[in-house]
């Protein structure tokens, strides 16, 4: 069966002295038997997450927002996979910004991806087609490829091990005021689950769990998790917010008690 599972990615918010309160109330507000539970802080702010989380709740797992496709060098600014151990157990790979903004390939993504899963990062790899992608009907082509050029070179029993997840975002409808249907989310899993086939992940692909993650709130959410193809979701903005996070996790438990996942 798969895992329920509810990913916060704070992006750049929250700083030391507010994230710790921050996780707290939200782990607060959220314990519900049969979801797994991720916030993913800016970097500055792991230390702090980790440690108010150990405190009050240590069933909400860590993660981080990306991670450097090589293990340590002349890299100013940025963060290897073995500096994250100890400090997190999740990470956020190939995100939509970090494609658009730092011009992160398909190939850099997987370059990444071999360096989480060597650290025993668990993985939430991102993929999602653009406006001008769906609207020439090329959605599911574009996922697939993505998928591809992420999984490509890496063993599937290392991808299988590592507990990979994904997440479906419609670049389209993420603060666009364009909407996904969660007819259109379920289809985006099929065709993400045909990929996971088509990398040698055929007896997987059903038990890989899929988050969507298009401006995810607490009044839309349920529409997602009605699907059967959905498993939680990867939320942005809501995820600062703790009773948009208690609303999101309350309907994710549902979903998990429907599954048989809650004793």
């Amino acid at each position: 069966m798969r895992d329920v599972i509810v990913a916060a990615n704070w992006k750049m918010h929250t700083t030391p002295t507010d994230a710790g309160e921050l996780a707290r109330v939200i782990a607060a507000r959220t314990r519900i038997a049969g979801v797994a539970r991720v916030i993913c802080p800016p970097f500055v702010c792991l230390a702090v997450v980790r440690e108010s989380l150990a405190a009050v709740d240590p069933s909400v797992s860590v993660g981080a927002q990306t991670v450097h496709h090589e293990l340590a060098g002349a890299f100013t600014g940025e963060i290897s996979a073995p500096m994250l151990v100890g400090l997190a157990t999740w990470v956020i790979l190939g995100h939509s910004e970090r494609r658009r903004d730092a011009g992160e390939t398909d190939a850099l993504i997987g370059r990444k991806l071999g360096r989480a899963l060597d650290a025993g990062l668990r993985p939430i790899l991102c993929v999602g087609e653009r406006l001008e992608e769906r609207e020439a009907g090329r959605q599911e082509a574009v996922v697939r490829q993505q998928l591809a050029g992420a999984l490509a070179g890496h063993d599937p029993a290392s991808l299988r091990g590592g507990g990979l997840v994904i997440a479906y975002e419609p670049v389209w409808a993420i603060g666009t005021g364009r909407n996904a249907s969660g007819a259109d989310a379920a289809r985006m899993a099929a065709a993400i689950r045909a990929g996971l086939a088509t990398a040698g992940l055929a007896e997987d692909g059903e038990s890989t769990s899929v988050l969507y993650g298009g401006s995810v709130t607490s009044v839309n959410i349920g529409e997602f998790l009605a699907e059967p193809g959905i498993d939680g979701a990867l939320v942005g903005g809501a995820s600062l917010k703790p009773d948009e996070m208690a609303g999101i996790v309350a309907r994710a438990g549902l979903t998990a008690q429907g599954r048989g996942l809650v004793p």
